[in-house]
């Protein structure tokens, strides 16, 4: 990208509040100089499709670094836009689960209207809880945040992609929103039981937990990749991650009959002390001793922690913390 005019377009639409969409043809862009705003119009008649009424469209005939922005926006903005989740929808009785429901009338809150429902079957009203009921902005907005985050976004990127969608908020904001939400869904994992396969991995990673050099020790499901349990530990080979093997067997309500981990001791100790009835009943197999190539691998149980790496690099490039749900 060595056009100057297309490298301040970029810049431009990077920044807050410089690129205003009127609608679908015309927007408004701030003039670099801070004296003012150049409309820029999406046209058939024009060469470039596009004409800005700065000074450098008009009299040069060149794509001046307004309609760059206003591009740039529009490839953000398409980025942004389909990750966005609709509002929830039913079709049947949250009571009797009758389908002879009828729309109802409007509550209001604070985020909009929620429709309400009334069922013929059992003649009670109802609405959905989508858990937004409280919050200041769109269910839209908060559900974008978050893909977007999870989809290895920094926050203060999330902030910046939410306003292409309207939505104007801090970092700090959307770090309360994940905090907030990764919690609700944390409690309702806590009441399932997962559906996991036979074989599980575990393998350790070292990483900072509030600043504090820590050894993050995680167990996963081989098929499913369902994070089964965790454990946060000071050291790594002496460490008793005892609790990590007994959280895995009564977050599933079974035992494995396989488990992949490296050759460290404590894996093996902790294995045994926590699977000690199965391993004589059901000839658990633990498979240690792993390499990085053959048939004996942990490359699944890698690619995670290099998932969770890339995650911390987003977070330390934009100085927030990680959020462990």
């Amino acid at each position: 990208m060595d056009n100057p005019r297309k490298l301040r377009g970029l810049a431009i639409a990077q920044a807050s509040n410089q690129v205003i969409r009127l609608d679908d043809r015309f927007y408004r862009v701030s003039s670099q100089s801070g004296e003012g705003m150049y409309d820029v119009t999406r046209t058939r008649s024009f060469a470039m499709g596009w004409i800005c009424t700065c000074p450098d469209c008009q009299y040069r005939k060149v794509k001046c670094k307004h309609i760059w922005a206003v591009q740039f926006s529009l490839k953000l903005r398409a980025v942004v836009q389909p990750r966005v989740i609709e509002p929830i929808e039913t079709d049947t009785c949250i009571y009797c689960k009758s389908k002879d429901i009828v729309r109802d009338g409007q509550r209001h809150n604070h985020f909009g209207d929620i429709q309400k429902w009334n069922c013929r079957g059992c003649g009670r009203y109802f609405t959905i809880n989508v858990g937004f009921e409280r919050m200041k902005h769109n269910p839209q907005g908060i559900t974008t945040a978050m893909q977007l985050y999870f989809s290895g976004e920094s926050l203060r990127n999330v902030a910046k992609s939410l306003k292409l969608l309207g939505v104007e908020v801090s970092h700090q904001t959307v770090y309360n929103w994940i905090a907030k939400y990764t919690e609700l869904m944390r409690k309702y994992l806590d009441k399932i039981t997962p559906q996991v396969s036979d074989i599980w991995r575990a393998d350790e990673l070292f990483l900072k937990v509030k600043g504090d050099m820590k050894y993050l020790y995680a167990m996963m499901d081989n098929e499913t990749r369902f994070w089964i349990a965790q454990q946060v530990a000071d050291t790594k080979y002496t460490a008793d991650i005892t609790p990590l093997f007994r959280e895995g067997k009564k977050r599933t309500g079974k035992a494995p009959s396989t488990i992949i981990t490296d050759g460290a001791f404590n894996f093996h100790s902790a294995f045994e002390r926590a699977y000690w009835r199965e391993t004589k009943a059901l000839a658990i197999e633990h498979i240690r001793h792993v390499r990085m190539s053959g048939d004996k691998n942990n490359n699944r149980m890698e690619r995670l922690n290099g998932e969770i790496r890339d995650r911390e690099k987003s977070c330390a490039h934009s100085r927030s913390r990680i959020v462990l749900s």
